[in-house]
């Protein structure tokens, strides 16, 4: 995250997860509920975290929910808790003053937890337009036909040309914000905050939104018939080989291995992180590692390969992507993976923000054959799976 001089010059993210999710009857609150392979929450909580113009995040939950939202998000750490209101309203309104006391901000993002999948796309649309405005709000327009509906029956028709779906996170001036909601009538509700702002006498700025912003309220939302049509699952392969060579040290899946040889390459040469690389940028047909770390870059000479599997992670979560799970495989006659196993699991688990469940790896033998056969070198295979949404 960008360092900021002092309090008040950061960007903050005020999440919305207080709700208990009536309409959507379910068994927990719908901010909870898994979605994507992840409680709801998390999408946004990791989205803004990794951000790099979001210095500080936020989260509103109900009295008592605060160990089930710390679950749901581990093993993140670098957010902070509020309690909230009985209202949208009274929620965020807590969580202005809570950012207030520590110090303030600069700019406040404010952002449903009911709508998951967030883009860098539309962060970065709404800080820019803040830039010049002191109110954004991404929206987008309505395609079909709107009427007005009376006793359910049509009452009239409206211009749809007119009409714009309204969408979170919205940006604004921190301390406008916090103005408009002290001056904001305590017996009124808000369904978003560009109305409190509107309320207080100030114009909103409209930015383009994202249909994957749906947001997540009723029961059949919540069914694979309900997600389908946002989602696309999306299979990325990898393979790799390095020749082992005497003086050099031996890095697998992010760990120094004590043995006779290491792996000869321009960077730490890790064979293993170099396949995962390889395959998580399949997923979303961004080229292959050496379009992006050129080996005739001299800045990459002897850099840890962990920096290559972040980047690959980093370009997919940009399009909006979330990833399943990665199945790994060595090749090699020596060392004996087995011992190592488990450490280079966590290690990836940790590079890709994944439970360790989701993180496979393996190791096979040729059996003497070819040039792993005869010691020459290790190779690696890895399939990586993501869902892309929208």
């Amino acid at each position: 995250m960008v360092e900021a001089s002092n309090p008040s010059d950061k960007t903050h993210a005020l999440i919305v997860a207080a709700g208990v999710g009536a309409r959507a009857a379910l068994d927990v609150p719908k901010q909870f509920q898994t979605i994507g392979g992840k409680p709801m929450v998390r999408h946004s909580v990791e989205k803004f975290l990794s951000h790099p113009d979001i210095d500080q995040i936020w989260i509103v939950v109900a009295a008592g929910q605060e160990d089930q939202l710390n679950q749901a998000l581990a093993p993140l750490s670098s957010y902070k808790i509020v309690i909230g209101g009985a209202t949208r309203q009274q929620s965020v309104y807590k969580g202005l003053m809570a950012i207030r006391q520590a110090g303030g901000a600069k700019y406040i993002l404010v952002h449903d937890a009911a709508r998951p999948f967030v883009s860098n796309q539309v962060i970065d649309r709404l800080l820019d337009r803040l830039k010049s405005a002191s109110a954004v709000m991404p929206a987008l327009p309505s395609v079909d036909t709107m009427v007005r509906v009376r006793n359910n029956q049509l009452d009239q028709t409206e211009d749809r040309n007119s009409l714009w779906r309204v969408q979170t996170p919205q940006a604004f001036d921190f301390q406008k914000l916090i103005d408009a909601h002290e001056n904001f009538d305590a017996n009124r509700d808000a369904s978003d905050d560009a109305q409190i702002f509107q309320a207080a006498g100030h114009s909103v700025a409209i930015v383009e939104g994202d249909e994957a912003l749906k947001k997540y309220t009723l029961p059949a939302d919540f069914t694979e018939t309900g997600t389908e049509d946002m989602r696309q699952i999306r299979t990325g392969m990898g393979y790799d080989v390095h020749r082992l060579a005497a003086g050099e040290e031996l890095w697998l899946g992010g760990l120094k291995i004590d043995h006779d040889n290491g792996l000869a390459g321009h960077s730490d040469a890790d064979v293993l992180l170099h396949a995962l690389t390889d395959a998580l940028l399949g997923t979303i047909a961004a080229g292959d590692i050496g379009d992006h770390f050129p080996p005739s870059d001299p800045q990459w000479r002897g850099a840890a390969s962990s920096r290559f599997v972040e980047h690959a992670a980093s370009l997919i979560a940009e399009k909006g992507g979330v990833i399943q799970n990665v199945d790994m495989t060595i090749i090699c006659e020596a060392p004996k993976i087995k011992p190592h196993r488990e450490t280079i699991r966590e290690n990836v688990a940790t590079m890709l923000n994944l439970d360790r469940d989701r993180v496979s790896v393996k190791a096979t033998t040729t059996e003497g054959l070819g040039f792993t056969g005869r010691r020459e070198g290790i190779a690696a295979q890895a399939i990586a799976t993501i869902i892309l949404e929208g």
